[in-house]
């Protein structure tokens, strides 16, 4: 394993703060090479995205730098999810364009889901960049860049019905070398009325299983020990051989992966509600290794509300699921996605919201006011007909909801002791290790010698801070 001054592949990651977003170079710069600086935003698809770029950009002569001045092309791999998110995008591009102007051959792109539904915007109208590459487009980055670099615009938002960059090896550029992305499916076919995915990355594809197993097992005999399973709606993964001799669903896939190894933890995100079946329920209770976590947004706690978003469950059908995943999975937490202030919503759908929080006994949850997004079903068919003011006040109701129940989940796991993969330093101190536990939670601990990033120890729970947990490593 690697400890916390090693350098994975040559390659760091750094969170910066200020942005939101994530930075990724190499350290120190390779002689020669053209550098790219990357910055992502959104999802954990999108960070996984920014890992398959860099190994295309690394074929084509580029390597990442931390420095932005010294950039030869600068990326934002953006997100459309929420007006704000595109909004913070908009500021950074204002950023690279002054230093575009010190500086006139540095390129500019833009990736990902934006890139999609703004192109001739951020091209023509705006100006703000040299290149736009949507979400299925990346293979074709070089010969983008090279058109850019003969003065012409470079721009391929096409989406594809089979893309899945199943063959690209990502440049793994987490520099603690224990987690890990790996991508199984892209796209979406579920059409939630207020969702620009199913636009923005086309629809549903799933990868080759025998791809999935092969990198899970690469990144095991490098020395990562969790994986994370990603696509918009992993539970309606299915890939068929080409012979369609073998069928594969993702019950199925989570026990191949699962039986790489039983010291690689295996993580998954996100599930609809509709899809996750008991089958998947009872693999995951059948592997230690398949964490105890399940994220299962329910985006509303009311059923007419859930109706309008076009969500296909109501409150009853999300209820019995969650009933189903307590009933064979005792240990597992559950998180969420929770929108408030959706067309028409009433302040009798938001205390449905409010109490399916504390029934479902939410461990985490990801909470948004509405955001209308221009081409959706709702801003087209629905009214956006519920004031800011009455959406803030709502979230924060929610937020509260949400930090109190937290508490309260965290409070009855005082007392109790729980298998930890170390991920590395505290972010508070390196005296200090971080590491999450099955149900996802993170837990901070003082370091003992003999440990290091990596590792699997018992830790003993004394205390939490409410988001996190506190405890001592038992020897």
């Amino acid at each position: 394993m690697y400890d916390d001054n090693a350098t994975l592949l040559g390659v760091k990651k750094e969170i910066d703060e200020t942005k939101q977003g994530e930075v990724f170079y190499y350290d120190p710069p390779i002689e020669g090479l053209k550098k790219f600086y990357i910055e992502s935003y959104g999802c954990a698809m999108n960070f996984s995205d920014s890992e398959i770029v860099a190994s295309i950009l690394a074929s084509a002569g580029y390597g990442p730098t931390r420095d932005m001045e010294s950039a030869d092309l600068i990326l934002v791999n953006t997100c459309s999810i929420r007006e704000k998110a595109e909004d913070n995008v908009r500021q950074r591009l204002t950023i690279f364009n002054k230093l575009k102007r010190q500086k006139p051959e540095v390129l500019i792109g833009v990736l990902g889901c934006m890139a999609e539904r703004l192109k001739s915007k951020l091209l023509e109208q705006e100006k703000l960049v040299d290149i736009v590459v949507g979400p299925d487009a990346y293979r074709d980055l070089p010969n983008l860049l090279a058109k850019a670099d003969d003065g012409d615009k470079g721009i391929n938002v096409l989406l594809s019905r089979e893309e899945t960059y199943a063959d690209i090896s990502p440049l793994r550029l987490d520099s603690n070398g224990v987690i890990a992305y790996i991508s199984i499916m892209r796209g979406c076919d579920n059409m939630c009325s207020f969702c620009v995915v199913p636009y923005t990355r086309g629809r549903e594809r799933s990868r080759d299983a025998y791809s999935i197993v092969a990198e899970a097992k690469d990144l095991f005999d490098r020395g990562f020990r969790e994986v994370t399973l990603l696509g918009q709606n992993v539970d309606s993964y299915k890939w068929s051989s080409p012979d369609e001799t073998e069928h594969v669903n993702f019950a199925q896939l989570l026990e191949r992966v699962a039986l790489v190894h039983p010291d690689l933890r295996i993580r998954f995100s996100t599930s609809h509600p509709k899809d996750i079946t008991n089958d998947v329920l009872y693999t995951i209770a059948n592997y230690e290794n398949i964490c105890d976590y399940i994220h299962l947004p329910v985006q509303s706690g009311n059923s007419r509300i859930l109706s309008l978003m076009n969500r296909t469950y109501d409150r009853d059908w999300y209820m019995g699921r969650v009933n189903a995943i307590k009933e064979i999975i005792p240990d597992c937490a559950i998180s969420s996605d929770i929108i408030t202030g959706f067309c028409t919503e009433t302040e009798e759908d938001h205390q449905d919201t409010l109490s399916i929080i504390e029934w479902a006994d939410f461990s985490m949850s990801y909470m948004f006011s509405y955001s209308e997004r221009p081409g959706t079903p709702a801003a087209r068919k629905l009214k956006d007909d519920v004031p800011e003011i009455i959406k803030k006040r709502r979230l924060s109701e929610i937020v509260e909801k949400q930090r109190h129940t937290g508490l309260l989940h965290n409070l009855k796991d005082v007392g109790k002791t729980f298998k930890v993969l170390i991920e590395g330093d505290s972010k508070k101190s390196d005296q200090e290790f971080k590491g999450r536990n099955s149900q996802n939670k993170m837990i901070n601990f003082p370091k003992v010698n003999g440990f290091r990033p990596g590792n699997y120890v018992m830790v003993h729970v004394t205390s939490t801070t409410g988001g996190s947990l506190k405890g001592n490593i038992v020897t």
